[in-house]
């Protein structure tokens, strides 16, 4: 992505747990600005350990980068703890619909308006999510623990969406939901890009989902890239319907244990 404006920037970052588990290793990711970019790989690959690099949730977990850099807008911040990150306009939806279970949609709504710095108002900000998620609006006053999992999706997307951001990310959106409402939040999230310029890096195994949104992808396999193009090479990659998006040559579905070969090319191994 040589030549685009660039939001966020990870140069060659090397990641470890405990001083001694080297999870991440010489990882270089860009975003452009006002862009989405995906980021496949199977689970264990480090794809949740690069967003918590990004947005300086490591240090809760006994993790630190080692070596390398991240820059937000030109400006290093992988020496920044998670709170000055965020109020830079960085956030992390974190998988699993993490919303405060006691509290109502419309309270853990206005949880991410305490992490602006400036900007529409708790009022407005509120209006702007109903305007993306209109059940939410109808939801408001429930107990965010008692409505279903796409509603508890909407709402972790949409108090992140009342910090401001300037860059999203998007840790497994998709997980654990019905089709058609994976295709509802996958809608407004692509809506939020191109309305809100929201800039995004969207976490995903689903892989033909997130090559349907993200006109880039990087590849992750343990702890490194392993290739990175645009989404629409990556989906014609023999290696990559093998892997990720689980297609045979002839079009049938392939499991990863119907695989004998894992065929890296060479510019994988450079």
């Amino acid at each position: 992505m040589s030549g685009q404006d660039l939001i966020l920037k990870i140069n060659n970052i090397e990641v470890k747990y405990h001083e001694v588990i080297l999870v991440l290793k010489g990882v270089s990711i860009e975003v452009p600005k006002g862009g989405i970019v995906a980021l496949l790989g199977a689970n264990g690959a480090g794809k949740s350990t690069t967003l918590k690099a990004i947005s300086g949730l490591l240090k809760h977990e006994d993790g630190q980068i080692t070596d390398g850099s991240i820059e937000f807008k030109d400006e290093s911040i992988h020496r920044l703890g998670a709170e000055k990150i965020a109020k830079m306009g960085i956030v992390q939806v974190i998988e699993g619909r993490r919303v405060f279970e006691h509290l109502t949609v419309e309270q853990n709504l206005k949880v991410g308006a305490h992490m602006r710095r400036r900007g529409k108002s708790v009022k407005e900000g509120l209006e702007v999510v109903y305007h993306y998620f209109p059940r939410l609006r109808e939801k408001r006053n429930e107990v965010a623990g008692f409505v279903s999992g796409g509603e508890q999706q909407m709402t972790v997307v949409g108090r992140a969406l009342m910090t401001n951001p300037k860059l999203i990310l998007l840790d497994e959106p998709s997980m654990g939901l019905a089709p058609l409402l994976i295709h509802e939040i996958f809608n407004i999230i692509t809506r939020l890009n191109r309305e809100e310029n929201i800039s995004i890096l969207l976490v995903e195994q689903n892989a033909k989902l997130a090559l349907s949104v993200a006109p880039h992808a990087y590849v992750m396999e343990n702890g490194r890239i392993v290739m990175d193009d645009t989404a629409e090479r990556l989906r014609e990659n023999p290696d990559i319907k093998d892997f990720y998006l689980g297609l045979t040559d002839v079009g049938g579905r392939k499991s990863f244990r119907d695989v004998k070969h894992y065929k890296r090319r060479k510019r994988w191994l450079t």
